[in-house]
């Protein structure tokens, strides 16, 4: 399907040499950011306490949040979760304070915050077992906020969850190169696997130099922007393929740009239809996906640019030809030599 086509070949090759310096110098830019700056990690990586409540009305997050930083536990995130009613208050490692004293210390600040008092109800199981549970008592025996959970990470769960992340990061990659180099050439891989890293780079980087959280969601987000980034290449590649069959008198930046070219319409289809449905992601999804959104927006914007620009500008720079991707069929012999077929 496309919606126009380019009659003629847009020299993408020509400003490849400029273009790529740019990214040079953003690449060591958001390098450097993530060596300076570092990450700002979320309560999966770091540790910490998770509380979840639920208010009967759509929850006061200001409200909320107000409430629990006047317990100076320190950096406190609030937000939204499943619905409007819900709220999911994240809490850093606190080594001096017990995570039930913060959960039920926590608990009665929102309780206070409501006019009402937090107290324990002790009540039978259908098993007879005796349970104690949280709740807040209101005017009328109303609950103006209910206690649903209360979770702690520790902080060798988050170094643990850090660890298989970058596990799979490797994995990621290592299984795209052996893809790229399995059904193209390895030129193609090396070229594939350097854009890919380039954009994988870039969204840490923005999330090192404006210290926005990172979270499990956001490295989803990452390995993601990998498969979608490496899909626009493999799109690419395969057109490259295709016009050294077709075009024969072409030679490679020629066939590069007519590759990419004949692809445009595609690239608008495509990646316009994703970033709708991602900035949807993130306009409607609240706290919980924003971030999630945001990284993968950055990563269509830059995979776009490092598939144009980088990974086909990488595999011209290597040299790749028509030899490396059509295979020479047997020469023609002359029937009438005496000497065709003979076996020495």
């Amino acid at each position: 399907m496309e919606f126009f086509r380019i009659r003629r070949d847009i020299p993408f090759m020509r400003h490849a040499l400029v273009l790529n310096v740019i990214s040079i110098i953003t690449f060591l830019a958001a390098v450097f950011f993530i060596a300076t700056r570092g990450l700002h990690l979320s309560i999966e990586f770091t540790g910490g306490t998770v509380i979840e409540v639920e208010y009967p009305q759509a929850a006061p997050l200001e409200k909320v949040r107000e409430a629990v930083d006047k317990l100076q536990f320190g950096e406190v995130q609030v937000q939204n979760f499943g619905t409007s009613r819900d709220v999911l208050i994240r809490l850093p490692v606190r080594g001096d304070v017990k995570q039930s004293e913060v959960v039920g210390r926590v608990f009665d600040a929102l309780c206070v915050a409501e006019g009402a008092k937090a107290g324990t109800v002790q009540s039978t199981t259908d098993k007879g077992e005796a349970v104690s549970k949280v709740v807040c008592a209101g005017v009328g025996g109303a609950e103006p906020v209910k206690l649903k959970r209360s979770e702690f990470v520790g902080p060798s769960v988050g170094s643990e969850l850090a660890r298989d992340g970058a596990y799979a990061l490797l994995a990621t990659v290592a299984g795209i190169m052996l893809y790229l180099a399995v059904r193209f050439e390895w030129k193609f891989s090396v070229a594939g696997i350097v854009a890919n890293l380039h954009d994988v780079v870039i969204i840490v980087g923005f999330f090192a130099f404006f210290q926005w959280e990172f979270s499990l969601a956001v490295l989803a987000a990452v390995l993601a922007v990998l498969g979608y980034s490496v899909n626009e290449s493999v799109v690419i590649f395969d057109r490259v393929r295709e016009a050294f069959r077709k075009y024969r008198k072409m030679n490679s930046r020629e066939v590069i740009d007519h590759a990419i070219t004949s692809t445009i319409s595609r690239t608008i289809i495509t990646h316009g239809s994703t970033l709708m449905m991602v900035v949807s992601m993130y306009v409607f999804g609240g706290a919980t996906l924003h971030y999630f959104a945001l990284a993968l927006m950055i990563g269509i914007l830059f995979g776009i640019y490092s598939s144009v620009f980088v990974a086909a500008a990488i595999a011209m720079w290597l040299g790749v030809k028509r030899e490396d991707l059509v295979r020479q069929g047997p020469k023609e012999t002359d029937p009438d030599d005496p000497n065709a077929g003979a076996v020495v």
